[in-house]
């Protein structure tokens, strides 16, 4: 039982918000009392740590997947970036990051000082497997890169409030990021799957690219 509330309640805060979604909430959506919830989570503020906690295993355990697909590391990015934009297309259009970083500012400390270490070392390997591929550039200081992506990324989430806004900065940010790095063999991948995601999401907003 306390994991089927902690997957409902993962579910609710990341559609309908942290600070929205009620004990009353999850134990109507799950048809149980709210002693129930209660029986495993003293307040909401411990179960909203159980539920970030498993969305964070959820989101890493998905982009361990697209890692061993062996994509190139420029089309890697990009799969990890469609996997983010599909896990939260249902959610308001609020970032959850910054509804933790607004509402639940200690639990979201705790979990961005995590956070940063496993994106920290996503963010090398990719690196230095583009630089293996010939897609980065060779005289690339990986850490300083590294540095100034994962500050861009968390810089976004952290200060925009739409959900939607966020992710098209993202994608912005990715192609900077990108660009910044490529070789002449990177920038034809890059511009590969910029054109994919033109097709796919955008058919009548060429000029965004």
């Amino acid at each position: 039982m306390k994991e089927k509330i902690i997957a409902k309640a993962s579910e609710l805060f990341l559609k309908l918000g942290f600070k929205s979604v009620t004990m009353d909430d999850i134990a109507g959506e799950m048809c149980i009392s709210k002693k129930t919830i209660y029986k495993y989570f003293c307040n909401k503020e411990v179960l909203i740590e159980e539920s970030t906690s498993l969305v964070h295993g959820q989101v890493h355990e998905i982009m361990d997947t697209i890692i061993a697909k062996n994509y190139n590391a420029i089309h890697e990015n990009f799969e990890i970036r469609e996997m983010f934009r599909d896990m939260f297309k249902n959610n308001i259009d609020t970032s959850p990051i910054y509804q933790l970083k607004k509402h639940y500012p200690e639990i979201y400390q705790n979990i961005l000082s995590f956070e940063i270490d496993q994106c920290t070392q996503c963010f090398r390997d990719n690196i230095e497997k583009g630089i293996r591929e010939g897609l980065y550039r060779s005289d690339l200081n990986v850490e300083v890169y590294v540095k100034f992506y994962y500050t861009l990324v968390f810089h976004i989430n952290e200060n925009t409030v739409s959900e939607s806004e966020a992710q098209r900065i993202e994608l912005e940010a990715l192609e900077y990021h990108t660009r910044a790095m490529a070789t002449e063999k990177g920038v034809e991948e890059l511009e590969k799957q910029l054109k994919k995601l033109e097709i796919n999401y955008y058919p009548n907003c060429r000029h965004l690219f």
